[in-house]
């Protein structure tokens, strides 16, 4: 899952006007983040596959030091720790992180692990059971999560917009047809495991640092435009 995630982070922020965006919308992304500096470092492991839909292109051959069930735990409570002189942002946070895992179970193919290097995963398997048709199921989570987080903003008078705009963006441009990560899939060791580890942390900290910028801003024009609301 990608689009979703972000999705995610705008309805946990949209519920929380008073906590700082970035920790939420970095936070959903937390765990991608790390895993793009392991692949590259070499301590996770992907295997370029064409067949291996929607988007994506590799098989998670190894990605037990942030995607085991465990590690998900710690580092999503690691995450909200940063922030832990404000409460509320702190658990936030560290909610938003471990939401990560939490939606990338119905579409990981069986490669999430207990803990590193556990025998047992799980994983419901939605990539390789439904192709093409688990982008399309994404994007109608997305528009659900969206769909109420606007209304949440639209509430307080933040208009969503731009947003809006940046999340239509990724979605597509993660899509079966137009995913940088199949041209990527095709290059020669090492450049395809350095690129796919590059793509999947910066598509996770770019629309974060993004989005938490245009709410940020968005916040802050209705706040101008409405000083006693």
């Amino acid at each position: 899952m990608y689009t979703g995630h972000l999705a995610a982070g705008l309805l946990i922020k949209s519920y929380a006007p008073k906590v700082k965006c970035w920790p939420i919308l970095l936070g959903v992304g937390w765990l991608d983040i790390l895993d793009g500096l392991f692949i590259v470092l070499g301590a996770n492991l992907v295997t370029p596959d064409l067949k291996s839909g929607p988007y994506l292109f590799f098989d998670l051959t190894f990605i037990d030091w942030d995607h085991s069930l465990l590690m998900a735990a710690f580092w999503s409570a690691a995450w909200g720790a940063l922030f832990w002189r404000n409460r509320m942002t702190a658990v936030l946070a560290g909610l938003a992180s471990f939401s990560h895992f939490l939606l990338d179970w119905p579409m990981h193919n069986f490669d999430l692990a207990l803990f590193p290097h556990s025998s047992e995963h799980i994983g419901y398997g939605l990539w390789g059971k439904w192709g093409t048709w688990s982008w399309v199921a994404e994007g109608l989570f997305d528009v659900l999560l969206l769909v109420i987080a606007r209304r949440n903003f639209a509430a307080r008078r933040v208009s969503l917009t731009w947003p809006l705009v940046v999340m239509t963006v990724a979605f597509f441009n993660l899509s079966p047809w137009l995913s940088p990560m199949k041209h990527v899939a095709t290059l020669p060791e090492p450049a395809t495991h350095i690129l796919h580890g590059i793509l999947v942390t910066s598509g996770f900290l770019l629309p974060g640092l993004l989005l938490s910028w245009l709410v940020d801003r968005a916040q802050s024009t209705s706040a101008a435009s409405n000083p006693t609301a």
